[in-house]
């Protein structure tokens, strides 16, 4: 849970405000600044990708409700196949932005996702939200939970089970690894892992190509509306307000086109306070991205786990005390230091990186908070935290907070 103190008082964020420039304390003056032109965005089309997933929602919505038009830009969201298709593209400046995975973006930055590029994360776009999914021939066998998987798997030769994520370095692969092992599954020695794009996870598990799979919504509601699967957990179960996907860009293009990566953020960010702002806005927003040109799924297979309303597939059904949220008063959106941080820490315990990295530093690189406090403060009414750090305590009861990621990383008994 996190345990971060924000300030939502008015003279705080006026105090914040001043620190990132005058021009940026009222909205007035913002639009009056912006008309004559000295903060004009450099480039004002943007190309944004994005993966047809429910986390999408607040690049989709910026578009579609107009909050990139107040911010003197017209979004253009591009929509990829696969997350390697997003990485090339990004990289490649074939897109401005993109809906991307926390994990891809640090992984380029470590030369450990492909090429190395120095990237920025401008913004987090939604905490929770993802799912574990089994496959019904497993419930078939009695299995329901990772102690049950447990047992089926040390019955059988190693490998013997497949399990999907989405990228080699993805914020899923880390859901999926530290379900495992919290469960005494090796995700390298005791069974297989392959990649599969998010929307190809449902087909791939109906025609036998993987036991399990670890993807977000609304692919695991899809497994249970097919009766193909089961949620066997959910992210929020292993991390209570995780954070997920970013919207990411080149460090090369921030420099280039500062005025542009600020509109962007704050129309980004309005988009996600917007979505949260009521259940009727979140319907609003399932029923906009189940359309052809977003996700092309049924309204319900969106909706009730946008709503926080979960059912697993064995039974039971709950409302989610941690649901997949995209503002929550800015505690949502900031790019926690220490967030990043984590990513890496899960990277060296699996053999991603072969030496210890500078955490701090790579997070301070990459996690452009200077970007962030401009534009929330140009959106106005933002919540800004004490601290670039957050306190979060996850299933296995350790406790991150990004103080000793070294000491963090070299303290699971399972690695690689």
């Amino acid at each position: 849970m996190s345990q971060t103190s924000f300030s939502a008082s008015r003279r705080k964020l006026l105090l914040a405000s001043a620190a990132v420039g005058g021009a940026w304390l009222l909205p007035g003056l913002r639009n009056a600044v912006w008309a004559a032109g000295s903060d004009a965005p450099e480039k004002a089309s943007l190309r944004v990708g994005f993966i047809p997933l429910t986390d999408c929602a607040p690049v989709v919505m910026a578009a579609v409700k107009g909050f990139d038009k107040k911010y003197g830009l017209t979004l253009q969201p591009s929509k990829e196949a696969s997350w390697a298709a997003v990485r090339d593209k990004l990289t490649a400046g074939e897109l401005d932005a993109a809906h991307a995975l926390y994990g891809m973006i640090y992984g380029l930055q470590l030369g450990v996702a492909g090429p190395q590029h120095d990237m920025a994360n401008l913004m987090t776009l939604n905490n929770n939200g993802q799912a574990i999914t089994l496959s019904s021939q497993l419930k078939a066998q009695g299995v329901t939970d990772a102690a049950s998987l447990k047992q089926a798997v040390a019955a059988q030769p190693k490998g013997s089970f497949t399990f999907a994520h989405t990228f080699p370095t993805s914020t899923h692969a880390m859901w999926l690894y530290y379900w495992l092992a919290e469960a005494g599954i090796h995700p390298f020695d005791d069974v297989r892992t392959v990649v599969v794009p998010p929307p190809q996870m449902v087909m791939n598990m109906k025609i036998g190509n993987m036991s399990g799979f670890c993807v977000g919504e609304p692919w695991n509601q899809r497994a249970i509306s097919d009766n193909i699967g089961f949620t066997a957990a959910t992210s929020q179960q292993i991390w209570p307000d995780h954070p997920e996907k970013i919207l990411a860009t080149r460090a090369e293009w921030v420099t280039r086109y500062p005025n542009s990566a600020r509109a962007l953020t704050a129309a980004v960010l309005e988009a996600a306070r917007w979505i949260d702002a009521s259940d009727d806005n979140r319907r609003e927003t399932a029923a906009v991205l189940a359309q052809r040109a977003w996700i092309n799924t049924r309204v319900e297979t969106l909706e009730g786990r946008m709503l926080g309303q979960y059912q697993n597939g064995l039974g039971s059904s709950w409302q989610d005390a941690h649901p997949m949220r995209f503002f929550r008063d800015g505690a949502v959106s900031f790019p926690w230091l220490s967030d990043g941080m984590w990513f890496l820490t899960q990277m060296k315990r699996w053999g991603l990186l072969s030496a210890e990295p500078d955490y701090l530093a790579v997070a301070r690189q990459i996690n452009r908070i200077d970007i962030y406090r401009q534009a929330a403060s140009a959106v106005g009414d933002v919540a800004l935290p004490q601290s670039d750090m957050r306190s979060s305590i996850l299933t296995d009861g350790k406790t991150w907070d990004g103080s000793n990621p070294a000491a963090y990383a070299a303290s699971f008994a399972m690695k690689r």
